[in-house]
């Protein structure tokens, strides 16, 4: 398992390849499940021209550990990856990465699921967006889960 905190841009297709190819041997697991999270350039009605995240240091990681650890208490998983974004964000920059491996696609599913709405959730992330008017506001709350 690696948690990472990205004050840099970073390519999220290159962090699962190298990942995978440095702590999962061929053959050992059967599925992966990944979602990567990119920066919208609107939200809440207004036009986005920037966003900065804020992030508690120390404590968003151990939340993330936490996370990920009780999806691996709920579902098989072998391994996961996840890679989140703070600083300054640029629409179409990708914000967040997680990615789980496990022996099936059921449980890839859902343990990826479960940690990428735990991490909007509970993970201490602060998002503060430029608007198109030049204003500044601070986000009060994540975008609603539609899918359940």
């Amino acid at each position: 398992m690696l948690i990472t905190i990205a004050e840099q841009a970073f390519d999220p297709w290159q962090a699962v390849q190298t990942y995978q190819a440095e702590h999962l041997p061929a053959g050992s697991y059967g599925a992966t499940s990944i979602f990567i999270g990119t920066m919208r350039d609107f939200n809440e009605g207004a036009d986005i021209t920037a966003m900065c995240l804020e992030y508690y240091p120390g404590m968003t990681e151990k939340q993330l550990e936490k996370i990920v650890s009780e999806a691996s208490q709920q579902w098989a998983v072998l391994d996961a990856l996840v890679v989140h974004r703070v600083g300054d964000i640029l629409p179409n920059d990708p914000i967040v990465i997680v990615a789980v491996w496990t022996a099936h696609r059921g449980d890839a599913f859902a343990a990826c699921r479960y940690i990428m709405e735990a991490l909007k959730s509970k993970a201490p992330f602060w998002k503060k967006e430029q608007l198109v008017s030049e204003q500044v506001r601070w986000v009060e709350s994540n975008t609603v889960n539609k899918a359940t």
